[in-house]
C-alpha cells in the first residue's frame, strides 16, 4: 500500500489542509474550536495564528481568543513561533474503543508479515474519500517512505484505498471523483474511467495494487479485512521499494494475514473464542 504522510514514510501527499468552506467558518464556539485543531495537517508539527486563522476562515482575534481557550484546555500548547498539538488529544484517542481493539488484534498479523517481508506494513482504514493509517510496522531494513500513523492519502491512489472503494457502495467512488483525482506523480490516475476500470480488476482478483501513484518509486499491495456482512472494514498492506517488491507474489501472504483476521474479528464479535 503505498499510504500515509509525514513523520515516518510513505506517500506523496496528506490530505490538503483544510480551508475555509464555502459555507463560511463553523458559527459555534465549539465547532470553531475544533475547526482550529483540525485545520493541522499530518505534515504540520506547529502552525502559526495567521496559518491557522487562513485555514479556518475565522478572524485573526477569535482564532487567538479560542486558542488561548484550548491552550489552557490542553488540547494545543503554544510554541515560540505557534501553535502545536498536545500529547492530550493522543491520549484521548487512545480512549477510543474501536480502532484500538482493531489495531490490537491486527498487530500480531502485521508483524509476522513484518518478518516475512522487511517491508512496511500497514493498517488503514477509510475516512470520508481519504484512507487513514491506524497503524505501521518498520524496521531497519523497510524502505523509508512518508508514512505514520494517523496520516491519510486519497483513496483513489493508494492499494488499500482502492479495495475501499471498489468493495463499497457505488456512491463512494463518485464521492471521490467528485473530491478531485489529484495528480501525485505521474503514474497517478486522474480519469474517472481508468479508475473505475482500475477498481473493476481489484474487485476480480481480490486484491488492491499501487503502483508508485502516491509517492514515486514505492510500491504496495493490500487486501480487504472482512466485516461479518463482507464489506471490508480495514486493510493491510505490504509497501516498499517498487524495484524490489514482486506485488502479484506477495498478494497471496497479505491476502491470508487479512483473512485470518477478518475471521478472528467475526468469532470475537460473535462473542466465541478468539485464537490464532
Amino acid at each position: 500500500m503505498n499510504d500515509s504522510r509525514p513523520s515516518g514514510r510513505d506517500a506523496r501527499r496528506e490530505a490538503e489542509p483544510p480551508g475555509p468552506d464555502a459555507a463560511g467558518p463553523p458559527k459555534s464556539v465549539l465547532a470553531r474550536g475544533l475547526s482550529l485543531m483540525d485545520a493541522f495537517g499530518s505534515g504540520d508539527a506547529e502552525l502559526t495564528l495567521t496559518e491557522l486563522a487562513a485555514r479556518t476562515g475565522l478572524p485573526r482575534p477569535t482564532a487567538h481568543r479560542l486558542l488561548g481557550e484550548l491552550v489552557r484546555w490542553g488540547g494545543v500548547e503554544r510554541t515560540e513561533t505557534g501553535y502545536r498539538l498536545s500529547l492530550r488529544l493522543f491520549v484521548l484517542g487512545q480512549r477510543a474503543p474501536s480502532p484500538r481493539g482493531l489495531r490490537e488484534a491486527a498487530l500480531p498479523y502485521m508483524e509476522d508479515l513484518y518478518e516475512a517481508t522487511h517491508e512496511n506494513i500497514h493498517l488503514a482504514v477509510l475516512d470520508g474519500t481519504d484512507t487513514l493509517f491506524l497503524e505501521k510496522v518498520n524496521g531497519r531494513r523497510s524502505m523509508p517512505i512518508v508514512s505514520r500513523v494517523g496520516g491519510r492519502l486519497p483513496a483513489y491512489c493508494t492499494a488499500t484505498g482502492k479495495l475501499f472503494l471498489a468493495m463499497g457502495p457505488p456512491d463512494r467512488l463518485d464521492r471521490a471523483v467528485s473530491a478531485g483525482l489529484r495528480r501525485h506523480t505521474p503514474h497517478t490516475i486522474i480519469l474517472p474511467g481508468l479508475l473505475q476500470r482500475e477498481l473493476a480488476r481489484t474487485l476480480d482478483r481480490g486484491y488492491g495494487v499501487n503502483r508508485e501513484e502516491s509517492e514515486a518509486g514505492v510500491s504496495a499491495v493490500a487486501a480487504p479485512i472482512l466485516g461479518r456482512d463482507r464489506r471490508p472494514i480495514a486493510a493491510i498492506s505490504i509497501t516498499g521499494s517498487t524495484y524490489r517488491l514482486d506485488l502479484d507474489r506477495l498478494a497471496p501472504a497479505v491476502r491470508t494475514a487479512a483473512r485470518a483476521l477478518s475471521r478472528e474479528l467475526a468469532r470475537e464479535s460473535a462473542g466465541g473464542p478468539v485464537r490464532r
